[in-house]
């Protein structure tokens, strides 16, 4: 499903970037994995394997200390007797953060000595095995050792680095840099070089003095000729939690037996599960969901074996629904399918999608996923679900003009260069700004420039425009053509409320062509002044260059410019209506 999930990407009218943030998330990496196994305390081979993935098997040599994540299924049998406890109250601390917050670069490291060691395989060495959460158990196999997120080489990556000076460990260089300085700086060094220190005549390893593309390749040759490991392509994409403490989602139609812990799901006669009606879905402060409150509902009679059981209280997520809901608006009104299918042939899949490019994965990723599976099952004739995919620009709030002043209140030029942190800023009207050049400066002294700047809307900047407002204002249809004549549909815009005004008068004009001037009463006479009279060659030119402009615009989404063509072709309608237009000038003075 990942490399499908990948290779269809290469086919999709999406944006680049949008695609690239997929194949970032999906992660493919090749490298390869090794194995490590315990020792005892004398050095001994314990029956216990720690396979590790890496994507630098050329740093083989610097591994000096191995790290599994707190949830390795491993750990309880690696632990020493001696220090379990410690073990056991850092894997509660671990289990509290998310793996957001343990795999955050900036925070600082933290790990727990695990009492046991494992063998290097390339040289026998006897390395220690530590606890981190800054590995996690969802990670390939919850284990690390060097580059990247899965293995710790405190030499050549900066967060092992850290751990291992932190820890006392040690750093054993294995990559030499071109840059010398990178060396005597003794920072990690993360990049490619000449591998050096790692030659072993036990083991029969030696690749000092190759570059590292050709060290890796000889690594995973002595691995799997000895049985030390193997070639990988491994992908770091993890599934979304299905479980939510939340009343947000649907509810999970299962059911856990009494005195067990057997779940049995409903039958599907009893489905769909609705939620019942809660006054209270304030958290349970005992860790429980909201619904764990709804008594009744939770504590039920299995219908199958008569015995007494409880409903599941987690619901689902919100993205359990809005992976497919697409094909929900193909039939809405079907209680027994997804879709018709040959309503979803009919109007699968979706031509376009406008989104913005916060969606690129947690949406568009999965919706994707949730699709193939669908298709594999026949409920889809799609391969895809979206053909094409646009990012919407934002629109940002009106422009806002600042001034520099000194500490006189003197004005000084925004690009002067001597301003300094003595000097404040100050709001100015609009109206006592001017356009020069590419710049903005005041009226009352043009040699004074000022900032003018957009700023995202938000309520702390005060720079919200409430569409209600504009709405009641000038009417639902001059806001929307406003929106589009912005500017370019994909580009962020910036908004000005006298924009409003002039689509505003373009609509009013649009009917007066059409309807005719108003009354002197400032009233419209019923029907339109529209007559079957056969059109000028001159008026079928002006009519069809329109149409062949709107069309093409459409298709390019460039609305503002279509809207442009629209301008044009009611000021060309207008010169066969000189009558109309001097009743108009002469009416509204």
């Amino acid at each position: 499903m990942l490399i499908v999930l990948l290779e269809d990407l290469d086919d999709l009218d999406w944006p680049e970037s949008v695609k690239e943030m997929q194949r970032n998330w999906i992660g493919r990496s090749e490298g390869a994995e090794l194995d490590f196994y315990a020792v005892d305390s004398i050095g001994q081979k314990r029956d216990i394997k720690i396979t590790v993935y890496t994507t630098r098997p050329d740093t083989l040599f610097g591994a000096t200390y191995l790290v599994v994540a707190p949830e390795h299924p491993l750990l309880s049998s690696l632990v020493s007797t001696a220090l379990s406890k410690n073990v056991e109250e850092y894997k509660e601390i671990a289990s509290r953060k998310s793996d957001l917050e343990r795999t955050e670069l900036q925070k600082e490291k933290t790990g727990v000595f695990s009492g046991c060691y494992a063998r290097n395989p390339a040289n026998g060495e006897a390395i220690p095995i530590w606890v981190a959460d800054y590995v996690l158990g969802s990670s390939c196999f919850g284990s690390a050792m060097e580059q990247e997120q899965l293995w710790p080489m405190p030499a050549h990556d900066s967060r092992d680095h850290e751990f291992a000076l932190k820890y006392d460990i040690p750093i054993c260089w294995v990559v030499s840099p071109e840059d010398e300085s990178c060396v005597e700086s003794r920072k990690a060094y993360s990049g490619e070089g000449t591998v050096m220190n790692s030659s072993n005549a036990t083991s029969g390893l030696d690749i000092n003095g190759l570059n590292c593309k050709e060290a890796a390749s000889r690594v995973i040759e002595w691995a799997e000729k000895t049985g030390n490991g193997k070639k990988k392509v491994n992908y770091k994409l993890r599934g979304l939690a299905f479980c939510s403490a939340t009343l947000l989602g649907e509810p999970i139609p299962v059911i856990f037996l009494e005195g067990t812990s057997e779940s049995v799901p409903l039958h599907e006669t009893e489905l769909p599960l609705a939620l019942p009606e809660l006054d209270d879905f304030t958290p349970t402060g005992t860790g429980e969901p909201p619904l764990s409150k709804a008594v009744s509902w939770v504590n039920i009679t299995d219908p199958s074996s008569g015995k007494p059981a409880k409903r599941e209280t987690s619901t689902m997520p919100q993205w359990a629904g809005s992976c497919w809901y697409y094909l929900r608006f193909m039939d809405p009104k079907n209680s027994k399918e997804l879709a018709d299918k040959t309503k979803e042939r009919y109007w699968g899949p979706v031509d376009v999608y406008v989104g913005g490019a916060e969606h690129a994965v947690l949406h568009l990723l999965y919706s994707r996923f949730w699709h193939k599976v669908l298709y594999d099952i026949g409920a889809v004739s799609t391969i895809e679900p979206f053909k094409c995919v646009i990012n919407q620009g934002i629109i940002l709030g009106e422009v806002q003009y600042m001034a520099c002043k000194d500490t006189d209140g003197n004005y000084v030029s925004a690009d002067s260069s001597g301003l300094s942190s003595e000097h404040h800023q100050e709001s100015i009207p609009e109206e006592k700004v001017m356009k020069s050049g590419d710049s903005f400066v005041l009226k009352d002294d043009p040699n004074i420039r000022v900032i003018a700047r957009a700023h995202k809307m938000s309520k702390s900047r005060g720079n919200v425009v409430n569409p209600d407002d504009v709405v009641s204002e000038y009417g639902a249809d001059s806001l929307r053509l406003y929106e589009m004549f912005m500017g370019p549909f994909r580009d962020s815009k910036t908004w000005n409320t006298s924009g409003i005004e002039g689509v505003h008068r373009f609509l009013g004009r649009t009917w007066r062509l059409i309807v005719g001037s108003p009354l002197p009463d400032g009233t419209f006479k019923d029907g339109s002044v529209i007559t079957d009279e056969q059109p000028t060659s001159e008026q079928l030119r002006a009519l069809h260059k329109c149409i062949a402009k709107v069309t093409e615009e459409i298709e390019g989404t460039r609305f503002n410019t279509g809207i442009s063509a629209m301008m044009e072709f009611i000021n060309a309608a207008y010169k066969v209506f000189p009558v109309a237009i001097w009743y108009h000038n002469l009416v509204s003075g």
